[in-house]
């Protein structure tokens, strides 16, 4: 094969990714429309249902702009050997090749964001102020981008660094050693984030005692799980969309609740929505997960240390120097089949979770409560109800909410 031949498959995968997606996202508008299910009716009124429409078009109609927008600059920037140019721009600061490569992802991914930051801004304080979610103060927002930028150089810098040079000491069994840095790595941060991540963007405190943690902490001690750290996240910060999650395991286990949930729900249906996350974790999702995606990163690591020493994958993408980090990005484009197919998988087992979580939720707490406290979050975000069902399997983690409602009206 010739590093022509890639380059077109390259460009074929790029193109067909994009008629696929936009294939889908039609076929989703094309719902938009239609008239709700009759368990769904109470939802929205019908003014907030036709607020839901348009809040779907609007997003619709955007999504095709900067979508557009990024396979046209990529397209052009593969076209004029825009990769070769950034990495001599790269090489002429090092020939060291992890200053080379930071230099040189750095440099595209800056470019990257800054390109793409305009329709971020507007996203933010056109579209989402529109209606009515956005709280995000342009300050916010400026220093959210620099500590993104931070974070970026300091940990990815740093795992590219790293990874690097263990490529430069082990050949081509770099990926073992990879595979175990980036798998220290994601348990740390599943144990760690709500602690070292999270902070550096939002204050958290913990849930001020009064009828909801003492109606949190009964519920807990009903079904054998101890839980003491109970957070409260200002979400209000940046959005009126409420949320919460579970974190970490063992002593570092949490809940954090964004305040905007608390003011949208009622207490019960708070803890039935935290009686679903408790269900993950007594179902063992977060640990599969966890084990999965290191897992998937394994062979991904794996496939790439079989192809990464081929200066043909430099070469496809108009770079003449073969190096790590240019056929990381090759191989990144090449593999992206893979990815979307095992992304496929995990959205299937995902949504097997949320019904499991539901059920657990169901058997534990109450169906009722969980019911209503879903609807309150679909209405408030204006979610689209009604989905394309090919536009789900493909996209979705979570099952419908009209799926999820059967779910648990089931006896």
């Amino acid at each position: 094969m010739t590093s022509t031949t890639l380059f077109y498959i390259i460009i074929a995968i790029i193109i067909i990714d994009f008629i696929v997606d936009k294939v889908l996202d039609a076929l989703n508008a094309k719902h938009f429309n239609d008239a709700l299910p009759t368990e769904l009716q109470d939802v929205y009124d019908d003014e907030a249902y036709k607020k839901s429409q348009r809040y779907k078009a609007t997003n619709y109609k955007f999504g095709l702009i900067t979508s557009t927008f990024s396979i046209v600059l990529t397209l052009v920037f593969l076209a004029l050997d825009g990769f070769e140019f950034v990495d001599n721009i790269a090489r002429s600061f090092s020939d060291n090749p992890i200053i080379i490569a930071i230099i040189f992802f750095g440099i595209i991914m800056m470019g990257s964001d800054i390109l793409t930051t305009p329709f971020n801004y507007y996203q933010t304080f056109v579209i989402e102020e529109q209606f009515g979610f956005n709280k995000t103060t342009k300050t916010t927002f400026i220093i959210d981008k620099i500590k993104g930028w931070f974070m970026l150089a300091i940990i990815g810098g740093g795992i590219l660094a790293l990874i690097i040079w263990f490529y430069d000491i082990a050949g081509e069994q770099f990926w073992l050693y990879a595979w175990a840095l980036i798998a220290v790595f994601s348990l740390l941060m599943n144990m760690f984030y709500a602690k070292l991540i999270v902070p550096l963007f939002n204050k958290q405190v913990p849930l001020e005692d009064g009828s909801l943690r003492e109606k949190i902490s009964n519920y807990a001690n009903t079904v054998g799980f101890k839980l003491d750290n109970i957070f409260v996240i200002d979400g209000s910060k940046r959005s009126t969309k409420a949320n919460a999650y579970f974190s970490g395991f063992g002593s570092e286990k949490r809940v954090t609740l964004y305040d905007t949930l608390i003011n949208d729900l009622t207490e019960n249906e708070i803890v039935a929505v935290l009686a679903h996350e408790v269900g993950h974790y007594k179902k063992k999702h977060i640990i599969f997960n966890l084990l999965a995606s290191i897992l998937l990163t394994g062979v991904t690591l794996f496939v790439l240390s079989l192809f990464i020493s081929n200066p043909l994958l430099s070469h496809a993408i108009g770079v003449e120097i073969p190096s790590f980090h240019v056929g990381l990005i090759a191989f990144g484009l090449l593999y992206s089949p893979i990815s979307e197919l095992t992304s496929l998988v995990m959205n299937i087992f995902s949504r097997k979770f949320e019904y499991q979580a539901d059920d657990y939720a169901k058997n534990t707490y109450n169906a009722n409560d969980l019911i209503t406290s879903l609807k309150k979050l679909s209405k408030t975000s204006l979610s689209n109800l009604t989905p394309h069902p090919a536009y789900v399997f493909m996209h979705y983690s979570h099952p419908t909410l009209f799926s999820r409602i059967k779910n648990l009206k089931k006896s």
